[in-house]
This record gives C-alpha cells, structure tokens and sequence, in this order.
C-alpha cells in the first residue's frame, strides 16, 4: 500500500496538484481497475471469498437435480411405503443441499464484507495520507468539501461495490453460466430459443448503463458541491450570523441540494427504465421457457421431473441476468466514485522531497538563513510578483524583525523558508543547504512557527501542546505552558490540562489560543523560530508577559519576527523594511526612526494614535 501511495505521488505524474481537474470523459467499469493495487495484499481473502462464492453458486446448480430426482423417483414406486422412503430419502439430499447453500453464502458474505471494510479503510487512508502532502498551492484552489466528499462518499460507494455488488455479480456470473451450460447439455433447443431472448436484453442494457454512468458520476460531483458548500459555510458561521445571511446561506445551500436531487432523479429514472426492461424482458424469456417445456412434457419427449429441473435452471439464468444488470449500474456508480478517488491519488505535489537529499548539520546557537536576489509569484496570482531581487541574509541567534504595510511580501518570506513555494528565481538557504536540497520533514522539523491564526485541534490542552514534540512527557508540556503564561488559564479550564478545547479552539478566546499556539512553538524548541504576529491577538497585560516569554524563547535561536505593532519589535537586533516584495530600509529602531523613512512613518501613525487613546 506505501509502495502504490509512493508510485501514485511520484513527481514523475504529469497532472500538477493546482487543483482537483475537471470532471472526466465517460468511461466504462474499467476505472475500476485503479482499485486493483489496494486488492492485491489480500490475495488469500479474496481467494477464499472466491472459493466460497463458488462452492455456494455449485450448491444452488445441484438443487434442480435433486428436485428431479425427487419428482421422476419419489413418486414412481407404487408401494406406499417404499415411496415415503424414497421421499424422505430425497428431502434429506435437498436438505443437505441447503445447509451447504446456507453454510458457503455465510462464508462468502463474511469474507467479502471484509474484503469490502479493509480496502476502503485503506483507499481512504492511501487518499487522505496523499492530500496531506499537497502543497498549499493545491489547496488554494480546492474546496475542502470537495475533498471530504471524495474522502465519504465515493469511498462508500466503493466499499459497497467491493464488499458487496462485486460478490454478487461474480456468484451470479458462475450461476448464470452454470445454469446455461447445465440447459445446454440437458435440453438445447430451450436453452438456444432463451439465450436469443437474452441477447436481446443484454444489448440495450450496455446502452442505457453507459449513460446511468455519466449521471452517476454527475450526482456525485453535485453532491461534493453540497459537502463544499456546507464544510465553507459551518467554519465561517460567526460571519454568517454576525451578518445575517444564514437565509442567503441556507438558499444556496438548497440550490446546490436540488441540482443534485435534478441529476440523481435523472439517473434514478434511467435505471427505473432499465429495470423495467430487464425484467419484463427476463420473465418473458422464462415464461418461453417454461411453454416450450410443457409442450416437450405433453409430447413426451421429457419427463416432468426434467421439466421441473428446466424450469428452475431457467429462472436461475434469468435472474442471474436480472442481478447482473443491477450489479452492472452499480460497478458504473462504483467506476465514477473510483474516478474521483484516482484523481486525487494521480495529484503530484509540486514540493517534494529531493531524491537525494542534503543533511543539514546540527545547529548551535541558531540557524542561519539567506534569500537571494529571490523573486517568487504566487501560483495562483501569477500576474503579481509578490518578492522582486529580494535579498535577506540573518546570522545564527540574531532576531529579526519584518515590518511594512500588509502586501509587502513578509508573510511570503515565511512560506518560502519553510518550502511551501519554490522560488521563481533566487535561491533560499538554511545554514548555507539550499532548502531544495534538503528532505522537507529535516527542514521543517528545523523551524517552529508561531501563525498570526493560532490553530487549535480538536483535543484536549496537553495534546494540543504536545503537537509541537509528539514524545514530549507531560512535564515537558507544562513547562513549556508556563513559559508561554499559559498555565494559569489553563489549570483553571473544568479538567484542566485533560480539558477539551473545541472544534478550532471554540472554548477560548483569542489570546489564550495564541499562548497555547506559542506553548506549542516552544516545545519543539527549535534552531529557527518564525513568529508571525505571534501577540497580535493579546490585551495589553498578556502581551508583556507573552512578550517577555518569546524574549527568553529567543535565545540561543535565530528569531524572524513579523508585526504590525512596531512596539513589539523594538528590541530586535535589526529591522527590516518591506514594501512591495523589496526591502526599502533596515537597521535598528533608533535609526530608522531617525531616518524619517517609511519606518518612521509608520511608527508616527501608530505611536501617536497609541498616545491619543
């Protein structure tokens, strides 16, 4: 399974993970074949599956046998007791029939719905584990919901058809063949006049399949509509009420609901024909079947013991036929879900680790980094340079401090350090490595960063810390609360540490998510530390103390510090000014306040409205 996610994220893949591409040409069940590397680690599952499927579809090809037998010889003796034997003697025989039909069935389902459960638990997780490691490029121009629908939905249909329709339609296939070959040996001339009528049914059904297929992998794109809608709406829903549009909201949510109930009752109606067909079609071949019997029969030509195995063998066939139609509009539902899924899989990551990576040597006292004479457009707004010929070069344990109007390209800085972009030209380095040379987890586990938007998960308060050094002990935990002035507020929460914080940290308030997102920067007490607006979210009381807590977290590191509130970086061994992707000025506060530059200007505005209030 890492060998296939491996094959299917290598950077030799021509599709670029800019986003999700648009919806594919229609093909048929052979999209199914992308499933094929997540089913060969289970060989002896699906052999045994296939075993059992077998030996259960050559228990129900015995059962007219039996019953022939039961009809031409239960009832030829005329003796009264010798015919109760003889019947009790053949109700056991299509009793035994049935405890092995029962006993196989059993089996095969058992090893089918775990053959279904354990590949779409690995398709999910080969999917998820993929988009993880997309680069932020991707995700700027997809929709989450999308991905969460590909993630639920399409795996579901998946597992249905693996655990389930696939089973069914291989057990009827041996039925449907069984049944045909045991009419071909044991009465011919009905066996060619239904198997013309069958031809008849098979032909229109491929046609109609191929177009259920098309509306159903349009119903599963309208329904990932619905997913993105809703996934955007339930993450921004203080906006959404703050300015009431929960009725505009609800609307379009509801306009998206009906297009996809539109497209799913077309497809529904296209295989409500379809059944109809097949299955007026099927019970006009059986009743053929069974006239053309009857007439042998009053003919003589055949017994009714051999009319009765006829008779059943044909209704196997047909039904068989009848289930494989079904099954068929369930593999084309199947063949658009695997689609969706493959394309995810088929993405390739513009920022990948290279084949042979450069080490970085241990860092003392900090990293050091340089950006030179870079230049970089964001993917998605290629027409804007956000960085022109910048040039920035900062020395192990200095701190640094990025300040400008927003837009200048100081965030971008960050991104580019931590490899999220490739450069368009320049070169970034980390301790004198390039950053393309170096493995993505050994560069990233290099920096910590504290974001302007604390990210707070779904767990409780330890673990939220702890995500900065996952075997952190406890001990650790709270020494690195306490330097973030974090543990207070967090001992008085109902349970404390163990206290579950919320879907996005609901259950704080801005400055507390803050601290705990600086809590978490210091325990993975890194070389590089990037804080990005790390106090922006603080009163003022909060802010010294926090303040005084990242200064002693600075030590011994090297420091980039991003702020609109310059009173924060006033004691940063150098400032730099950005404007419009370049440096315009730096050096330390006193000198650029002196210079009467942008530096200063923007110190005069703040500092003056900081003395009016």
């Amino acid at each position: 399974m890492l060998a296939y996610t491996r094959r299917m994220s290598s950077p030799s893949l021509p599709m670029p993970a800019t986003a999700l591409p648009p919806v594919a040409a229609a093909r048929d069940v052979r999209s199914l074949a992308g499933l094929l590397p997540f089913l060969q680690p289970y060989w002896v599952a699906i052999g045994l599956a296939i075993l059992f499927l077998v030996l259960a579809a050559i228990s129900t090809l015995v059962f007219p046998v039996a019953m022939k037998s039961l009809i031409d010889q239960g009832f030829v003796t005329a003796d009264p007791g010798t015919r109760v034997m003889a019947m009790r003697d053949h109700f056991f025989a299509l009793f035994a029939v049935g405890a092995a039909l029962g006993l196989f069935s059993a089996l095969r389902f058992y090893a089918v719905t775990w053959l279904g459960e354990r590949v779409t638990a690995d398709l999910r997780n080969a999917v998820y584990a993929h988009v993880v490691t997309q680069s932020p490029e991707f995700f700027e121009s997809t929709q989450t919901g999308e991905v969460l629908s590909r993630l639920t939905t399409d795996t579901t249909l998946v597992q249905t058809v693996v655990g389930s329709s696939l089973s069914m339609g291989l057990r009827n296939a041996v039925l449907g063949i069984g049944a045909m070959t045991m009419l071909v040996f044991t009465n011919p001339v009905v066996m060619t006049q239904v198997l013309g009528i069958l031809i008849i049914v098979v032909l229109p059904s491929l046609y109609f399949g191929r177009r259920v297929r098309k509306l159903s992998r349009a119903s599963q794109d309208r329904v990932a509509d619905t997913s993105a809608i809703a996934a955007e709406v339930l993450n921004a829903i203080p906006v959404v009420q703050s300015y009431t549009q929960e009725q505009r909201e609800a609307k379009r949510f509801d306009t998206a609901t009906e297009a996809a109930f539109g497209t799913a009752v077309k497809r529904t109606r296209m295989r409500a024909f379809l059944v109809a067909f097949i299955i007026t079609a099927t019970f006009g071949a059986l009743l053929w079947g069974l006239y053309q019997g009857t007439q042998a029969v009053a003919h003589g030509d055949i017994s009714a013991g051999h009319l009765g195995q006829t008779v059943v063998y044909v209704i196997i066939l047909v039904s068989s036929v009848a289930v494989l139609s079904e099954v068929y509009g369930d593999l084309l539902r199947a063949a658009g879900a695997t689609e969706r899924l493959m394309e995810l899989l088929n993405l390739s990551s513009p920022i990948t680790s290279p084949a042979h990576p450069v080490a970085l040597t241990p860092a003392a006292g900090g990293s050091s980094l340089a950006l030179r004479d870079v230049s970089f457009r964001y993917p998605s707004r290629p027409q804007h340079a956000t960085l022109s010929h910048f040039n920035l070069q900062v020395a192990p344990g200095e701190t640094v401090a990025l300040v400008g109007p927003s837009g200048a390209g100081k965030s971008t800085v960050f991104q580019l350090l931590l490899r999220f972009y490739d450069v368009s030209t320049g070169d970034v380095l980390v301790d004198g490595v390039p950053v393309k040379d170096v493995a993505l987890h050994a560069l990233r586990e290099r920096i910590g960063i504290v974001p302007q938007d604390s990210v707070i998960f779904s767990n409780d308060a330890m673990e939220n810390i702890r995500y900065g050094r996952p075997q952190a002990s406890d001990d650790e935990v709270i020494a690195a609360a306490k330097a973030a002035f974090a543990h207070d507020f967090i001992l008085a929460l109902p349970d404390g540490y163990n206290t579950f914080l919320g879907e996005r940290g609901v259950r704080l308030s801005g400055g507390q998510r803050q601290r705990i997102s600086i809590a978490r920067a210091m325990l993975k007490n890194p070389p590089l530390l990037l804080l990005d607006e790390a106090t922006s979210a603080l009163d003022a009381e909060s802010e010294r103390m926090v303040q005084a807590a990242l200064e002693s977290a600075m030590k011994d590191r090297t420091t980039l510090v991003i702020a609109h509130r310059l009173a924060t970086v006033q004691r940063a061994d150098r400032i730099v000014v950005m404007e419009a992707g370049e440096i315009v000025e730096t050096g330390t506060h006193a000198q650029l306040s002196a210079s009467g530059g942008l530096y200063a200007r923007l110190a005069a505005l703040q500092f003056d409205q900081a003395g009016e209030s």
